[in-house]
């Protein structure tokens, strides 16, 4: 069964709680004929509004929810009643949202939504002669110069690369097809010749670069900006994941998600690289389990990490790391 991910149960909760607080206790019915939502997500939904609310987070400042006799009625905290304040940048993601929804088709651009933009992109000081810094993740200026220099160019690249599946450095040359910018971070896509097949690199982990004599040809097909391929031929990893670690659900590309009894999402991932799914669990901790493929991966990664804060024996010469240092 498929299961709406973190961005849809947000959105469809949004449309929720202003509908059910302006209708006064509306049936529970009611509320799931009209979002097209079933009882049991709906519910799920509901709970979460418990922990909505501001610091210190006492009951006059989170939102109540009461459901009772198959109804329900949501009533906001006093904190609500106060106008909102946006800072620059919640202004600024707010109308970059509105905007690409104005875009779809079907948009109103003479209706309420383009009219609020309107104002608030004014108080923001946006305009067609203002333009906006966006801010990507930092890369070294003098490697993206000279990787787009090397595609421009058609010139071999060689560089030192740390990849992150694997957790070690390697020095390869690449013939850069494409520089292209993903999610906010920038990305080479190229010919290997140390792997012999098409790779993709984050710019940010190249370390070092050097453009050299060598030219290649370019395919006369551009290549694609999809930053993730999954191998077929890589092994299936089957996890069960509690509600905390669901989030791997919805941030990795996966081969299928079943919800089990108890709140459980069992999810299938295939899984290239050992380092990766190692940093995965350890970020999930008890509430990622392997249930199919090397279920040693976690504990083993966990113990190793634990070893390295083991509290010196006498005499051995040896100093406990720093906290936060691996």
């Amino acid at each position: 069964m498929s299961r709406a991910s973190a961005t849809e149960r947000l959105g469809r909760l949004l449309a929720i709680v202003p509908w059910v607080a302006s209708n006064d206790g509306p049936t529970v019915e009611e509320v799931c004929g009209r979002f097209e939502v079933d009882e049991a997500d709906l519910l799920a939904d509901l709970d979460l509004l418990f922990l909505c609310g501001v610091h210190p987070f006492t009951p006059d400042t989170l939102i109540e929810v009461d459901v009772a006799d198959g109804r329900v009625w949501i009533r906001f905290a006093d904190y609500f009643d106060r106008p909102l304040r946006l800072t620059p940048e919640e202004g600024l993601a707010l109308v970059a949202a509105g905007e690409a929804l104005l875009s779809v088709p079907g948009g109103d651009h003479d209706g309420a939504l383009a009219g609020a933009l309107a104002k608030l992109g004014a108080v923001l000081g946006l305009g067609p002669d203002r333009p906006v810094d966006v801010e990507l993740t930092p890369v070294p200026g003098e490697v993206l110069d000279l990787i787009s220099k090397g595609q421009s160019e058609q010139r071999k690249v060689r560089i030192e690369y740390y990849s992150f599946g694997r957790d070690r450095t390697t020095t390869r040359v690449v013939h850069p097809w494409r520089v292209f910018n993903s999610g906010g971070d920038w990305y080479l896509s190229g010919w290997c010749e140390q792997a012999a097949a098409e790779r993709l690199f984050r710019v940010d982990r190249i370390r070092r670069a050097e453009l050299l004599p060598e030219r290649f040809d370019a395919p006369d097909e551009p290549t694609a900006t999809t930053v993730f391929h999954p191998d077929p031929a890589s092994p299936v990893v089957v996890l069960d994941l509690r509600a905390p670690a669901w989030w791997i659900a919805e941030s990795y590309p996966h081969e299928g998600v079943e919800r089990l009894p108890g709140g459980v999402l069992r999810v299938r991932l295939r899984v290239a690289e050992r380092a990766w799914l190692e940093r995965v669990l350890l970020r999930a901790g008890p509430d990622a389990t392997v249930v199919e493929g090397d279920r040693s991966i976690g504990p083993d990664a966990a113990a190793r990490v634990l070893s390295r804060y083991r509290r010196r024996e006498p005499g051995d010469g040896r100093r406990p790391p720093p906290a936060g240092v691996l």
